[in-house]
């Protein structure tokens, strides 16, 4: 499987305008026909004014083939682009291979956080696998949404969603994770190998499959 997460930065105020459009004319339109939509958010904490889609695909080319089945729909190019055209200013693209592939949380109702690492060049392997070796101990304080890692748009990336209740949720799983000794050592490894990191706080839309 390959996964898309396309990030559209809109005006100031239009953020729920693109998340509106895409959750009846756009799932009216193309449903899962043409990408299977994993999740979708607006964005809460961090940078602002953003709508952000997961979609999954089987392959790079399954994703080619089905993007451009879709351009070709008349209501697609006429109805869905016109209504979201002015809201939009950006558009940013990653393609991404699963590493730990996406599931849904216990129950509904979470706010979910988006962290983003740039890797030192190289790193991504030996990353990956501390990661992945220290994630049961992570586990005991919140379950993880999925992990990902970069095969186009932002090289040398790892990508992590996580699921809360609610922000006193997260800093408590996150306090109770930082005083294990199993996830310092962890940190002890993997935290030299990140050159960059992020962290966005985003809500989930009415129409995303993860809640």
């Amino acid at each position: 499987m390959i996964y898309e997460l396309r990030t559209y930065t809109t005006k100031p105020g239009q953020a729920m305008v693109h998340v509106k459009n895409s959750g009846t004319l756009g799932r009216d339109i193309r449903g899962d026909n043409y990408g299977k939509l994993v999740g979708h958010w607006v964005t809460e904490i961090g940078p602002l004014n953003q709508s952000m889609h997961m979609w999954e695909y089987e392959s790079l080319n399954d994703r080619a083939e089905k993007r451009a089945a879709l351009a070709k729909l008349d209501r697609w190019q006429n109805e869905y682009r016109p209504a979201n055209g002015d809201a939009i200013i950006r558009q940013d693209v990653r393609l991404m291979n699963a590493v730990v592939a996406p599931k849904a949380p216990a129950s509904d109702g979470n706010i979910y956080e988006f962290r983003n690492y740039r890797l030192r060049p190289g790193a991504m392997g030996k990353w990956c696998a501390a990661f992945t070796g220290a994630l049961t101990v992570r586990e005991k304080y919140s379950k993880i949404v999925g992990l990902w890692q970069s095969e186009a748009g932002q090289p040398n990336e790892v990508c992590h969603i996580w699921a809360y209740p609610d922000l006193n949720a997260r800093a408590e799983a996150r306090g109770g994770a930082a005083g294990d000794p199993g996830w310092q050592a962890f940190l002890k490894e993997g935290g030299p190998l990140i050159e960059e990191m992020w962290s966005t706080v985003m809500l989930p839309a009415d129409h995303s499959p993860l809640k």
